[in-house]
């Protein structure tokens, strides 16, 4: 199947930090990049996504993980990510397509991964946060690679009249 080129970033939104990971051009590899702080209100956090967006530009997409339960349900996690999406949705270049991928087990996974390397998971929150993102953007292009269609949801750009 086909994949389509172009750097994509990921975020692992959670509710203290977000790990930001990207891929090369030809989304072959994906890496972290950092972890951005999440402040009371998240207007500083969806600022410093957007300057990343900038800086790694020009993006083909931004991936958000999305928090399903283990049944594949949507809880109150998902509902809040699904908020968060709107509001950065609204704030990226309608060029850039935001797409929302399950995400479970994405963080257990790489808090077992960096362990088994040898890393200390406890005092490495962030490091965690990064590899969660890894983990979401791989998810992505392997599920792209074998159906040849984007992995998630699209997020839909938001009418110009719209006044949210």
């Amino acid at each position: 199947m086909s994949l389509r080129p172009g750097v994509r970033l990921a975020l692992d939104w959670g509710d203290a930090r977000i790990g930001v990971a990207a891929c090369d051009p030809a989304a072959t590899l994906a890496y972290p990049v950092r972890t951005v702080q999440v402040r009371r209100d998240e207007v500083a956090a969806v600022g410093e996504i957007l300057a990343l967006v900038e800086e790694y530009g020009p993006l083909l997409e931004v991936v958000m993980g999305l928090p399903r339960t283990l049944k594949g349900k949507e809880g109150p996690a998902a509902q809040k990510m699904r908020q968060r999406a709107a509001v950065l949705r609204r704030r990226l270049a309608p060029s850039v397509s935001l797409r929302l991928v399950d995400e479970r087990m994405t963080t257990a996974a790489a808090t077992r991964d960096l362990h088994a390397a040898g890393r200390n998971t406890r005092s490495q929150r962030s490091v965690i946060d990064q590899a969660a993102a890894v983990a979401i953007l791989d998810y992505a292009l392997s599920a792209e690679r074998s159906t040849g269609e984007p992995a998630g949801e699209l997020v839909p750009v938001p009418d110009q009249g719209d006044p949210r």
